[in-house]
């Protein structure tokens, strides 16, 4: 079949635009052709691409090791100093016939003791609370990971997701308007239109074309931020949105959630710490006794001996020493509680606009869903009518398109900044936390995916 007229000043126009024609229709029917070999694909859900994502985690595997680590040397830190054993001679002349020898003079011995230093056990039992504070803390790290992988798992897959309805949108409008040229090139064939809407008609294909070419790369870079967290699976079809419309914390009793929030609970896990290590202080300022027993073997004409000493720290320098050091981790202590209490505020604060936000976000959806899109729909059709009967031009009816289609990218794009939106609040505490969140009903209507 040939597209081609040797009409006066317009058959190398009608050829190219036929070839161009035939060029977007290969195109397209690659891409169809791609999106068919996805569908046998099984869809990823954002609950499958998180659950992928802590399983492949290496940064979670660290912080059990972590915990470990802790745990073993809380053990170790519970228990007593190693014994020391200790060997010598005493009293070895130095001069006279006797001189180096260990056995001619009454007062030469051979030494060999143990001395063993008896730490209070009070202080045990705080070194070892110390590194359980430190494995409690590991968890509290390992929890915080956890809900980051699920929040920027959540955010990656919802870009892609939001990518692809942009791109939808635009694969809808680019078909339309290849119907419109073919209407615009029949209706100057036949002398009714002019050459001018075949142009226009080409030139919005031509507009949508470069913003489908800008979506297409939102989408493989949205591919490639999803890979990081899912592997190879990120080329998988995407299932269904998730319900945006709710989320896990209690806007009411916002203060005592986030107090639990993984973020703040390892600022406390630290302030523990710190507390743990001001007792310790304080124990410190009781000095630790060693004993130590010794057998002591003279010359054979003279008896062995045996000897028990005790030895007892002089703590004469307390106000410089045990007072400053308890004095420092007080200090630390306090850096601590405040630490904590400054991020409880700050996240507070986040917290509310991000809700303000995120409401706000719902409330314009249902605008958009509710009037914007049915209104541009409306306008679009109005247009046609118009233009098949004659009373309104080519440039009308595209004009009225391109609202159409801003007005629906406009609201895919709201839809996507209300959805991350969500996803940072629902994604403060990890998924199956065993947190008691109470869901927050929807105050507007639920808003349906455009098309």
């Amino acid at each position: 079949m040939s597209f081609c007229f040797h009409a006066p000043m317009r058959g190398s126009v009608i050829c190219r635009v036929a070839a161009h024609r035939l060029i977007r229709a290969l195109v397209w029917s690659v891409l169809a052709l791609g999106a068919f070999a996805h569908a046998a694909d099984a869809p990823l859900s954002l609950s499958e691409a998180q659950r992928i994502a802590v399983e492949r985690s290496r940064q979670l595997a660290a912080q059990d090791a972590s915990v470990t680590a802790s745990r073993e040397m809380a053990v170790a830190a519970g228990q007593l100093p190693d014994p020391m054993l200790k060997f010598g001679i005493d009293n070895l002349p130095v001069d006279t016939a006797d001189r180096f020898s260990v056995t001619r003079d009454f007062m030469t011995m051979r030494r060999i003791g143990i001395m063993q230093e008896l730490t209070r056990e009070e202080k045990l039992q705080l070194r070892a609370r110390r590194f359980e504070r430190e494995a409690e803390k590991s968890i509290a790290e390992k929890t915080a990971a956890v809900a980051a992988i699920q929040r920027d798992t959540a955010l990656a897959w919802l870009d892609r997701y939001y990518a692809e309805a942009m791109a939808a949108v635009i694969a809808e409008q680019a078909k339309q308007v290849n119907l419109e040229i073919v209407a615009a090139e029949g209706a100057y064939r036949a002398g009714r239109g002019n050459q001018a809407d075949v142009f226009a008609a080409h030139s919005a294909l031509a507009g949508l074309e470069d913003r489908a070419s800008e979506f297409n790369r939102r989408i493989r870079t949205a591919k490639t931020s999803l890979a990081r967290w899912v592997g190879d699976g990120a080329d998988a079809p995407l299932a269904g949105k998730p319900a945006i419309e709710s989320i896990r914390l209690d806007t009411g009793a916002l203060d005592a959630e986030l107090a639990r929030s993984p973020q703040i609970a390892l600022l406390s896990k630290q302030e523990e710490i710190a507390s743990t290590e001001v007792k310790l202080a304080q124990a410190n300022k009781k000095s630790d006794w060693s004993v130590e027993v010794a057998y002591q073997q003279r010359g054979p004409d003279f008896s062995n001996m045996v000897s028990v000493g005790v030895s007892i720290p002089l703590q004469w320098d307390q106000k410089n020493r045990q007072d400053r050091e308890l004095a420092s981790k007080l200090a630390m202590a306090e850096q601590a509680k405040k630490q904590r209490e400054e991020a409880l505020r700050a996240q507070i604060g986040e917290v509310r606009a991000m809700v303000t936000e995120w409401e706000n976000g719902r409330e314009r959806l249902a605008r958009y869903e509710r009037e914007l899109i049915p209104l541009a729909r409306e306008r679009t059709q109005a247009a046609l009518a118009a233009y098949v009967g004659g009373k309104a031009s080519l440039t009308d009816l595209l004009l009225a398109r391109r609202n159409e289609i801003d007005v629906r990218m406009q609201a895919v794009q709201l839809q996507m900044d209300t959805a991350r939106m969500w996803a940072q609040l629902n994604f403060l505490f990890p998924e199956g936390s065993g947190t008691t969140h109470t869901s927050l009903p929807s105050t507007t209507t639920p808003t349906k995916e455009s098309k």
